[in-house]
């Protein structure tokens, strides 16, 4: 599968997803949801990433993308309306910084993402997965689409024909293996 092809099959994915259609071959962070943040999510990690100190509105983007590696880009038309609204609640301040308009956040953002600790865990958690999932589609990971294709055949025809328990945990143990190796090559 050339990169193209696994772009277009993302499209085709997303866009059955988008109109209601079962999810079909989607798997990884693409099995959830189509969009990367839920409601009111984008303000809870742009509040988080204040946490860490002040910073201005391009940064706050690149700290975005970097968090998802690299799998959700900000845009400026959803992260500055996100900051003013935050602004206008009091729960960050802007000043003026080496001719940037500079945000920190106030008490009441702190008190804000201390009450909210557990759902900013749960973004950054999710983060971490789709930052796992980033190459899917890069090209070098077309190279790999076949091998990864026919294994996932074997090992279904394996389990088609299998007679007991002791065989699905004999084809379990060999996916394992695989996957371990892997993981060896990663380190």
């Amino acid at each position: 599968m050339t990169w193209h092809h696994a772009h277009a099959h993302g499209r085709r994915i997303r866009r059955r997803h988008r109109h209601g259609h079962d999810r079909g071959g989607a798997f990884g962070p693409f099995a959830g949801r189509g969009r990367f943040f839920g409601p009111g999510e984008v303000r809870l990690a742009l509040l988080s990433l204040l946490s860490d100190g002040p910073q201005h509105g391009y940064q706050l983007m690149k700290g975005l993308e970097e968090r998802s590696g690299g799998t959700y880009r900000a845009s400026a038309g959803s992260v500055y309306p996100t900051l003013q609204q935050l602004e206008d609640e009091g729960l960050v301040v802007a000043e003026a910084r080496d001719g940037r308009r500079t945000l920190s956040l106030t008490d009441a953002g702190r008190a804000e993402l201390e009450a909210r600790s557990d759902e900013v865990d749960a973004i950054w958690r999710r983060a971490d997965d789709w930052e796992s999932w980033s190459g899917l589609l890069d090209p070098e990971a077309a190279e790999l689409w076949r091998p990864i294709r026919k294994l996932l055949r074997s090992a279904l025809r394996a389990l088609a024909r299998a007679d007991g328990p002791a065989r699905i945990d004999e084809i379990r143990d060999v996916l394992v293996r695989a996957r371990e190796e892997l993981d060896e090559l990663r380190r």
